[in-house]
């Protein structure tokens, strides 16, 4: 399983790529997973502000990106 810290740096290589803006505060939620399901990490850049937003979601276990998405404001 991989660890907060390393889900934050996978979320901001993929921002990275995508030409996304990465700013902080960063708000971190770690999700258990449910019946067999894996653990997941929701990342949101910019988070309790209003503007730009990135936001993520990795899967804990593998560190793959399951789901992502940009609000340039």
């Amino acid at each position: 399983m991989i660890r907060s810290e390393q889900a934050v740096e996978i979320a901001r290589a993929r921002a990275l790529e995508n030409g996304w803006a990465f700013g902080e505060p960063i708000a971190i939620i770690h999700r258990r997973g449910w019946f067999g399901q894996s653990d997941q990490f929701e990342i949101e850049t910019n988070a309790g502000f209003l503007g730009t937003k990135a936001r993520f979601v990795i899967d804990a276990k593998t560190g793959a990106v399951l789901s992502e998405g940009y609000v340039a404001r």
